[in-house]
């Protein structure tokens, strides 16, 4: 049985997270945690910004989805919209790395 909170992942068990794009649970390892700072939301890279966090496939179509769905006012318990130009700038910039 597996356990509530894991997913299998590699034969190991791995924490698992839904992306607020898509609306897909997959492996944390796999997606990018923003953290919202003021009114701006930053890609936590490193892991280890301190407030509430939300994951996102990095992919510029899991951005715009969220952005449509309006899911980070919600994600971040916030009234208003948040500044997403950080976020963009990464996923473009790595969307070019891998070409």
């Amino acid at each position: 049985m597996r356990q509530h909170g894991k997913l299998e992942y590699g034969g190991h068990a791995a924490p698992q997270r839904t992306c607020v794009g898509c609306r897909v649970r997959t492996a944390k390892s796999e997606l990018l945690r923003l953290v919202r700072i003021e009114d701006h939301l930053v890609p936590d890279l490193r892991g280890r910004l301190s407030g509430r966090g939300a994951s996102l496939h990095p992919s510029l179509s899991c951005l715009e989805l969220a952005e449509r769905r309006r899911a980070f006012p919600r994600a971040f318990r916030v009234t208003g919209p948040l500044d997403v130009s950080r976020v963009r700038a990464h996923l473009e910039e790595e969307s070019r790395n891998v070409m």
